[in-house]
């Protein structure tokens, strides 16, 4: 073998390596993500494409990453409030409140999670649904582990209030 082919072989056996881990990611995490982003966002779809684009940013940062399910976490997050940043600038330009609605059985609550603040929303669907600890929702909202409890205390209040009625 010449020193090209060489090189050539290491660079697919580290093309493969890198595909393999980045595939074992997505398998595990895929499911459990779209759930998040669709308790978030409040559709389905929406959370699908939310969730492939922050597929796409992690595969693009692969090499440099350290933890990949708290970054893929993090990223979909991010992603989801973004996208509710940008409906919500869109529906003061366009002065209509309609909002996308999901087909989920629990529609009371759903409607009742669509009216919290992005970040309490998203603190309550990371800590309950998905099932993270406080300091893993503190990392995928980047904010301290106290403000977590904060939100999540402030959350289950106004989501109380509204179902009872």
């Amino acid at each position: 073998m010449t020193k090209s082919s060489d090189d050539g072989a290491t660079v697919t056996r580290l093309h493969a390596v890198r595909t393999s881990g980045f595939d074992d990611l997505y398998r595990t995490e895929v499911a459990g993500l779209v759930r998040t982003a669709t308790l978030i966002v409040g559709s389905r779809p929406v959370a699908e494409d939310l969730v492939q684009d922050a597929f796409v940013r992690v595969h693009a940062k692969w090499d440099r990453i350290d933890n990949p399910p708290a970054y893929a976490r993090r990223a979909v997050v991010n992603a989801c409030r973004s996208h509710l940043r940008r409906r919500a600038v869109e529906r003061r330009h366009l002065g209509t409140l309609s909002v996308e609605v999901a087909e989920l059985e629990a529609r009371e609550l759903l409607d009742a999670l669509a009216q919290l603040p992005s970040k309490q929303r998203a603190a309550i669907v990371l800590r309950f649904y998905s099932g993270l600890s406080e300091r893993e929702t503190a990392d995928a909202l980047d904010c301290p582990t106290g403000t977590v409890g904060s939100l999540v205390h402030r959350g289950l209040a106004t989501l109380r209030t509204r179902i009872e009625r």
